[in-house]
């Protein structure tokens, strides 16, 4: 059963939390962005979870709280540790909220694995924690990560070459992650549709980009 009360709970601290940092309060736009994928890997891990037969609920929590630790000032090395900084921040909230503990052990060892496949503390690369990565890593291939890629890159200041070049490349690195491991069936299915549509993206690209400078056979 999905505890929508947890799950409110969850959502109220983590924006106190974000809410509260330093650099996020500061910097809208940061938080906003960090609040959206934030939500949008909850909805992936919640679909996996209800496919696969995890705990949905403690899922969600999962994915909420898997990039809490934005809420601190990141130091040498922080994005890769913030996987590890955010399982800490995260398991006295998970305490407090009277979750079994070996749901807690999960959530906590998933959340600290997402970023680099590493943690601090012993723990099993179960399916549910594993697929708190999976999540995450999905939700980088989307519509609105197509748009943010391109106009972070500059697309439109480049080139034709460096436009076709750009293209190119991205087709080449897609394929390439087209085998990369995923924790269960379905997120191995839901990375495949995300990917696909990516790389018809980017053939469509290269190809119009190849039309638009001679009559082509």
């Amino acid at each position: 059963m999905f505890d929508k009360e947890l799950v409110r709970k969850t959502e109220e601290f983590l924006k106190d939390r974000f809410d509260a940092g330093t650099y996020l309060s500061s910097h809208p736009e940061a938080k906003a962005y960090r609040l959206e994928h934030t939500y949008r890997v909850a909805n992936i891990g919640r679909d996996i979870a209800a496919k696969e037969g995890f705990d949905e609920t403690g899922m969600v929590i999962a994915c909420l709280l898997h990039d809490v630790s934005y809420c601190e000032e990141f130091g040498e090395n922080g994005w890769k540790e913030h996987g590890r900084a955010s399982a800490r921040i995260a398991r006295l909230f998970l305490e407090e909220l009277g979750l079994k503990e070996d749901l807690i052990e999960d959530i906590c060892y998933g959340i600290a694995i997402h970023v680099d496949d590493e943690a601090d503390f012993p723990g099993e690369k179960t399916p549910f924690a594993l697929t708190v990565g999976d999540a995450d890593n999905i939700d980088r291939f989307d519509v609105y990560r197509i748009h943010e890629g391109l106009a972070c890159d500059g697309f439109l200041e480049k080139s034709y070459d460096e436009k076709l070049e750009y293209a190119e490349k991205r087709l080449e690195r897609l394929n390439q992650l087209k085998s990369f491991p995923m924790g269960t069936e379905t997120a191995g299915a839901l990375w495949q549709e995300r990917l696909s549509f990516y790389i018809s993206f980017y053939e469509k690209l290269a190809d119009q980009l190849k039309h638009s400078r001679e009559i082509t056979e």
